[in-house]
């Protein structure tokens, strides 16, 4: 038994050996195919391989040739063939149904899928709510300004540079949804900064009252740093998680085994691996274009061991950037559906991409 990073590390020692049977959990890990930790597990000898994952697509469909290609070395072809056969058909908008369900036979053989529902058959519902909010006129003044700047510099880019430019101007317009202290701008004062911040303090307020415990989480690192100090302020006591935390396994601990009643996490560093169930409630400050991202992060507390109901709430502005990635969500769940009734295309195309500045 190893984990990813050792195996990286460690592959002389196991490049000697000739396993019967080889098992990786958390396949996702190897769905890039160009990682290093990929290469390594690709070339692990076994007579029997398999891979378990919760997310076989994270990404694109190419995660599911990643990891296909570690279990049956070539069952999906060539990466070559495999990306113009299934990749590039599946990732135009709408993808070609045809070339989906193709797919989706040729899977079907060699994929032993179970629902939560088929194995933890008693565990509470899960009930999911958007919250909606309107920016504070300071926030709205800014992110018109970023889209009516952001709508020029696009008009004139061309190709890649149009790509780049068009993910820098979503980084700042979902900054901005946020929270405008994330922009580093001068002058903003705390109480105009963010809509989500003061629908936050009304949930958690709520939610605390009622005796419940709340995991909240941000793929911003910085707007989890923001809600800090305003906790400290309440004297609501709290657990943290970002990629720099060092002592993973202590924070979890002490959140499952004490009455603290919240817990901020980053998406990135806690979205997976994590089991809370000392907690009932689940809050997204922003939406990510991948569903299967944030559906892996409320699962976190909906999880074997959880004997409340969990409510999970999604925080969005309106008229903004947010509401078109809520669309682009209930698309790509749709594909979902349709190829492995759980995983999807989820790799934002170009058209994607520039529909969300219309």
């Amino acid at each position: 038994m190893t984990s990813y990073a050792l195996l990286r590390r460690d592959e002389e020692i196991w490049q000697a050996r000739n396993f019967d049977v080889v098992i990786l959990d958390e396949a996702q890990h190897i769905k890039n195919p160009d990682a290093q930790v990929s290469k390594v597990a690709h070339r692990l000898k076994g007579t029997h391989r398999f891979a378990l994952t919760g997310t076989p697509i994270e990404n694109s469909v190419r995660d599911l040739w990643s990891i296909a290609h570690y279990a049956l070395p070539g069952y999906l072809g060539s990466r070559k063939d495999f990306a113009e056969r299934f990749e590039k058909p599946l990732s135009l908008n709408p993808p070609d149904d045809s070339v989906r369900a193709r797919l989706s036979r040729r899977l079907k053989p060699v994929i032993l899928r179970r629902l939560k529902k088929d194995v933890a058959k008693d565990l509470p519902d899960k009930i999911e709510q958007i919250v909606y909010c309107d920016l504070k006129p300071k926030q709205k003044e800014v992110y018109e300004k970023l889209l009516r700047e952001s709508k020029a510099s696009l008009l004139e880019a061309e190709g890649g540079k149009q790509r780049m430019l068009a993910l820098t101007a979503l980084l700042r317009l979902r900054q901005t949804c946020c929270d405008l202290r994330l922009l580093g701008l001068q002058d903003v004062k705390d109480e105009d900064a963010s809509v989500k911040a003061d629908t936050l303090n009304e949930l958690l307020e709520e939610a605390i009252e009622g005796g419940h415990r709340v995991l909240i989480f941000s793929q911003f690192v910085e707007m989890l740093q923001v809600l800090v100090p305003d906790l400290a302020a309440k004297k609501i006591d709290f657990c943290y998680l970002d990629g720099q935390t060092k002592n993973r396994g202590d924070v979890v601990k002490r959140f499952q085994e004490n009455e603290v009643p919240v817990f901020l996490i980053s998406l990135k560093a806690g979205g997976v691996g994590l089991n809370l169930t000392a907690a009932d409630t689940v809050i997204h400050i922003d939406p990510w274009w991948n569903p299967a991202v944030e559906a892996q992060a409320t699962d976190r507390a909906h999880r074997i061991g959880q004997t409340h109901v969990v409510t999970s709430y999604k925080l969005i502005t309106r008229g903004t950037v947010e509401e078109k990635i809520l669309a682009l969500q209930d698309r790509k769940r749709a594909m979902t559906e349709s190829l492995l009734s759980e995983a999807g295309e989820a790799k934002l195309s170009a058209s994607e991409l520039m529909s969300l500045f219309d």
